[in-house]
């Protein structure tokens, strides 16, 4: 049987197809949308990349970090809280670490998740598993934030009724963008963000049947 590449390893457990639900998560899109700040193509652009400069650098230097050895998970999931203002948001993030962890636990059976058990946040598990899969920090990063943000833009697609080809224009012309900011994360920790996206995360919580978890 043939040796899975690294990175596709990671690319497949990351698919939101599978138990770690993106699928289900806007990360804040479906609020965006309600609120009129995201109405068509170019503002949906505009959100993605500022998402991606800010929170998803975030979240990449968490993952880095981890998978790179110069934090442990314990101290990551400390940090992914600092870093994590809203609570809805912070809730999102182990929801999804919850099915990364479901995964991990599948494919590396003997591998000790002590450190996740119970409550892991999207971030931190994804680092440990960038790490198994072999993975060094910069790829780690790029993973963490091109899932992000691909995710995110199908949301929007859905939620616009935008033509697919128009939103797959968005997430290349946002590829290089992915690049730089995987190349920032792989650096250190950062604490960047933006007060908008969580006040998103918590009036979406708020809402009455929304779409989408996140």
């Amino acid at each position: 049987m043939a040796v899975p590449i690294p990175l596709a390893m990671m690319l497949t457990l990351a698919d939101s197809r599978l138990p770690v639900g993106g699928h289900v998560h806007s990360a804040g899109v479906e609020q965006a949308v309600a609120d009129r700040l995201v109405t068509d193509v170019a503002s949906l652009r505009s959100h993605l990349e500022h998402r991606v400069r800010t929170g998803g650098l975030v979240a990449a230097s968490i993952a880095a970090a981890v998978a790179e050895g110069r934090i442990d998970e314990a101290d990551a999931q400390g940090e992914t809280d600092a870093r994590t203002p809203s609570a809805a948001a912070r809730a999102a993030s182990v929801t999804q670490g919850r099915g990364m962890l479901r995964l991990a636990r599948r494919r590396w059976p003997h591998h000790d998740f002590t450190a996740h058990v119970g409550r892991t946040h999207l971030p931190v598990i994804s680092g440990t598993v960038g790490r198994l899969c072999g993975l060094d920090a910069r790829q780690t990063a790029l993973v963490s934030l091109y899932t992000a943000m691909t995710g995110s833009a199908t949301a929007g697609q859905r939620l616009l009724a935008l033509d697919p080809a128009d939103v797959a224009m968005i997430t290349m012309d946002l590829a290089g963008v992915c690049e730089e900011t995987a190349d920032l994360a792989a650096l250190e920790l950062a604490d960047l963000s933006d007060p908008v996206f969580d006040v998103l995360a918590e009036r979406h919580e708020r809402r009455d049947m929304p779409l989408f978890a996140s």
